[in-house]
């Protein structure tokens, strides 16, 4: 194997046509061998899943209690909620149905019949016609600034939080 390595580049000299292949071939006997054990080992493998699978039956079969002639078995119980819906899509319409029942139509928001809810296209025509209410300045906070478009503004809160002021105040007495 040194003989055929050009000793300036480590490689074989290609120019040598002796060199240019292998001289052994893939030993094909030792490859169908691996094979046909795969193939015994994986047919094994399935007679014990087989046989382990048999036994566990009979075993079940044995632990139940027989029941005497005409006694009914008990039907299954359901599982206590929440459980698996069985048919998303429509349980989803009859859900957004009832969603547009309440939103559209007029009904009572209450038992004793004092308030009165109203379709929600009329309730924003409302809202729009009557406007909405702006913020007084004693609302709004004392410095603390509205937020900017390009940041959230230099202070945001006073230092201390909501509260600072009356807690300076409580801590004095």
């Amino acid at each position: 194997m040194a003989d055929n390595k050009n000793l300036q580049s480590g490689l074989p000299d290609m120019s040598d046509p002796a060199q240019r292949h292998e001289a052994q071939d893939v030993n094909i006997w030792a490859i169908g061998k691996v094979g046909i054990g795969l193939a015994v080992t994986t047919i094994l493998s399935l007679f014990l899943v087989l046989g382990v699978f048999r036994y566990l039956e009979q075993q079940d079969r044995a632990s139940q209690t027989p029941r005497p002639p005409g006694v009914e078995v008990p039907q299954q119980t359901l599982p206590p909620e929440p459980r698996l819906i069985e048919n998303e899509p429509e349980n989803l319409k009859e859900y957004r149905a009832s969603e547009d029942q309440v939103l559209g139509a007029y009904s009572w928001a209450d038992p004793q019949h004092t308030h009165v809810r109203i379709p929600i296209d009329k309730a924003i025509d409302q809202l729009a016609q009557k406007g909405l209410r702006a913020r007084s300045a004693s609302e709004q906070g004392a410095g603390v600034t509205v937020p900017t478009e390009s940041s959230l503004g230099p202070k945001m809160q006073q230092p201390g939080g909501p509260l600072a002021g009356q807690l300076e105040g409580n801590q004095g007495k």
